[in-house]
This record gives C-alpha cells, structure tokens and sequence, in this order.
C-alpha cells in the first residue's frame, strides 16, 4: 500500500506543507516510531469512537494509552471503541491499524490529548504500515479545526 489517497487528497486540498517518511513495516504504532527513528510522543494514533452510530477520533501520542474514564469525563458521555469492521467501513482505503489521526480528512470529529498542545511537529499513520506523514504541529492542530481537547490519557 502508500499514502491513503483520502489523506493525500485532503492535504493537498489544503495546501499544508508535509513530508511522507517510508519505513519499514510495523505491527504497531510504537515499533513505526522505532522504525522511521522519530520519538514516540511525536507520533499521532487514532483510536475511533462510537457513540449511537456517530463515531469520533481521538487523537494521543504513540507512548500514551486512551484512558475512557478520563474520555467520558471530557466528554461528559459515555463512548465507545468502534468495531474493526466499522473501522474498515469509515478508512476504506487505509490498512488495518494505521488509521491515520486526521479525522477531518474523513469526515470525523477529532478529540486531541492535551499531551500533543506543544509539539513543533507531528507524525501521523499514512494509512498504510510502510508510511508516517510529518507536519508541524501548528499545520497538525489548523487542519483540526475547532477540536475539543482534553486530558484523556496516560503513559503506556
């Protein structure tokens, strides 16, 4: 696979400077970071949401897990993990587990981690195991849009 087209056609749709880094494949979020050499806390998961049919993305650094006590608390409702096969369904052209942490490009709302407010750059998953895209956490937080932010999570 390569760059998720979505991803590719929502960045340059706004005009944002990015940097597709190739790696090799990686099971994980964390072994990507390992892999492409990039610290861990620069680089953004998604975990997808659902809540009554309606599904959220939130977005936390590769070495913090999602905490949904503190999410609900955030919130102020109860969500939950979205299955795989919604996940398949709403990131069609991604992989499995390398959801890219953009949900604007697909549509989706985007819950960000405090824990990523200060970061001069950021990498999300391209939609594939082989690719991480760059961008300045300034672009990262502008393509969001108006993003609820909160404290949700902890260090793995």
């Amino acid at each position: 696979m390569s760059l998720s087209q979505t991803l590719k056609t929502y960045l340059d749709s706004q005009g944002v400077p990015y940097q597709v880094i190739h790696h090799d494949p990686t099971p994980s979020a964390n072994r990507s970071a390992e892999a492409a050499h990039i610290p861990g806390d620069k680089l953004v998961k998604a975990v997808v949401l659902e809540d009554n049919g309606q599904y959220i993305l939130a977005a936390l650094p590769a070495t913090r897990r999602l905490k949904l006590g503190r999410l609900h608390h955030t919130l102020g409702e109860h969500v939950g993990l979205a299955t795989e096969a919604e996940v398949e369904r709403l990131f069609g052209d991604c992989a499995q587990g390398a959801v890219p942490a953009l949900g604007s490009a697909y549509g989706l709302e985007t819950l960000v981690d405090d824990s990523l407010n200060d970061q001069d750059e950021v990498y999300i998953e391209g939609g594939d195991h082989e690719s991480l895209v760059c961008l300045s956490g300034r672009a990262f937080m502008g393509l969001l849009g108006p993003a609820r932010h909160g404290n949700f999570s902890a260090h793995i």
